[in-house]
């Protein structure tokens, strides 16, 4: 018998990995990982405050591994592997547990199938993101990005404490709001991704001087304005749709009213 053969992909991951592993980036990643599985343990303790800014955290992490990766050009296919299981726990498994145990435990059946519904449709669209990092457009996401989905319901949970509640909740909007993200994670719409190296280029004054702004409103009201900013983000995708949508139906008509 012949001995068995070993697909040139795996082999070449073997030799990557007999090589090692760079150290920064996967920190960071660890670093998010960590937020995460706090933010669960916080979460399991009743404090949903607390899990609910560790899971924001988490977020920060996982921007910081990206940057640092492509910056110092230390990306490898282990990292990117492991990102999406840290991002998993963090963005997938922590805020569905979060959100189940805060607003949908009183639902029975339907409120846990819900928040199986977000981890599951998270991880088809961390699978979706691993599958295509190589043929779509590095400036726009396909599909609401899972740490964006998870960031809108732990600032769902800040801007309920910072308006004055306490302990649980029983809202039907907490409900439909989190089928809406577990179906924009899996649709086609296009999110602006922010890796556009134009961002990091000169810019006018006045960009500096709204940062400024920005940061201020953030540190003076941040359960408000990170709440807003993401559910802003999170109606881009569709919106951007409808407009295309209407641009490509208005076209027709403008070349069919030039003909004579």
């Amino acid at each position: 018998m012949s001995e068995p053969t070993v697909r040139p992909e795996r082999g070449e991951r073997f030799e990557s990995l007999r090589k090692g592993v760079y150290i920064l980036p996967n920190l960071f990643t660890t670093g998010s990982l960590f937020a995460g599985f706090y933010g669960i343990v916080s979460t399991l303790n009743g404090d949903y405050y607390t899990a609910s800014w560790f899971i924001l955290v988490s977020g920060i992490f996982d921007v910081l591994d990206g940057k640092v990766a492509r910056l110092t050009g230390t990306t490898s296919r282990f990292g990117i592997e492991y990102d999406s299981l840290a991002d998993l726990v963090a963005f997938g498994v922590a805020p569905a547990l979060l959100i189940y145990t805060w607003a949908l435990r009183p639902y029975g059946k339907i409120g846990w199938l819900a928040a199986f519904l977000y981890v599951a449709c998270g991880a088809l669209r961390l699978a979706r993101f691993n599958v295509q990092i190589n043929t779509v457009e590095s400036k726009r996401f396909v599909g609401l990005p899972i740490p964006a989905a998870a960031s809108i319901l732990a600032s769902c949970v800040l801007l309920f404490y910072y308006l004055g509640g306490s302990g649980t909740v029983k809202k039907i909007s907490v409900l439909l709001l989190i089928y809406i993200l577990a179906f924009l994670m899996v649709s086609n719409f296009r999110y602006f991704s922010f890796k556009d190296p134009e961002l990091f280029k000169r810019q006018p004054f006045a960009f500096l001087v709204l940062a400024i702004i920005a940061i201020i409103v953030i540190v003076a009201k941040p359960e408000i304005f990170i709440f807003t900013i993401f559910i802003a983000y999170m109606i881009s995708g569709p919106l951007t749709y409808l407009l295309r949508l209407l641009r490509w139906r208005k076209k027709p008509k403008e070349e069919g009213g030039g003909t004579s």
